[in-house]
């Protein structure tokens, strides 16, 4: 690999690393492309450095989470046993249904994630409170970085287990990273702010990433000197997006994944009708 190539993985993986961090699901959806595209790696390899760069991106920001007290431990844990029923049902449904319908589909969550966001940004009543959280203890609250306290109650326990079961799904069939997933179902089935399911999401998707990486390392699709550069600079941009999420307003936030969530759905739609591009995470 020449010094150029390396420069420039490692600037794309800083910038990858910091906007996935910044919203809560790690650059791995963008690493593959820029790998397949312009590294010229095969979509297995790509695939594989992707899974090891997201569960550092997750290593990476994860504390920061943490000690600003964004991140829902007892959520995590409870939503993370849906995604790997879902990811696991997943792996046994490959090759069932055809890739074209699964990107048209993934397009169409895609879309509809946005418009319930972009809705979300008007006030909703709020919900009645929730058995099954309140049993859990999943009720928490955070302090934003002007000092003001915010409260939060966990809604609909039932609904976000099952938007998890078909984010694990999704990602499984797909070969992609279901944070994009994860974080507009907790915040329309559940009510959560943005900034809650956005670093829970970031804790998940570490923690399901390690299981299917296990894989590719046994499949010995790793590139290491691929991965050198890809991991430095997405675990640069994760710690620099964690002090973004961190410190910036929850409106603001929202309007750049809205945009997010339309940008990949474009592509995602483009194979849908058989216009494959470069690669996916």
């Amino acid at each position: 690999m020449s010094a150029d190539q390396f420069l420039f993985l490692l600037v794309a993986a800083l910038a990858a690393g910091a906007l996935g961090s910044a919203l809560g699901m790690a650059g791995g959806i963008f690493v593959v492309p820029v790998l397949t595209l312009f590294a010229g790696a095969s979509f297995p390899v790509a695939v594989a450095v992707s899974l090891i760069s997201v569960i550092a991106c997750s290593c990476a920001s994860a504390p920061r989470f943490l000690t600003a007290g964004l991140t829902n431990l007892r959520l995590a844990v409870v939503l993370e046993v849906a995604t790997a029923l879902g990811a696991l049902a997943g792996i046994l449904m490959i090759g069932l249904v055809h890739e074209q319908i699964l990107y048209g589909i993934f397009a169409a969550v895609l879309l509809v994630s946005a418009i319930q966001m972009l809705a979300a940004r008007r006030a909703r009543a709020p919900l009645p409170q929730d058995r099954i959280g309140e049993r859990l203890r999943l009720n928490s609250s955070y302090t934003e970085s002007d000092g003001s306290a915010v409260v939060y109650t966990v809604s609909r326990v039932p609904l976000g287990l099952s938007f998890m079961f078909g984010a694990g799904l999704l990602s499984a069939l797909l070969g992609i990273g279901s944070g994009v997933l994860k974080i507009p179902a907790m915040d329309a089935a559940m009510r959560l702010p943005l900034k809650v399911s956005s670093a829970t999401a970031n804790l998940t998707i570490g923690v399901t990433a390690c299981g299917t990486a296990a894989a590719a390392l046994l499949a010995g699709n790793l590139n290491l000197s691929l991965a050198v550069p890809i991991v430095l600079g997405s675990v640069a941009g994760s710690m620099l997006g964690a002090r973004v999420l961190v410190r910036v307003a929850g409106p603001g936030l929202r309007i750049a994944f809205i945009l997010v969530l339309l940008v990949l759905a474009i592509p995602m739609t483009m194979n849908a009708l058989g216009m494959q591009l470069g690669g996916h995470s």
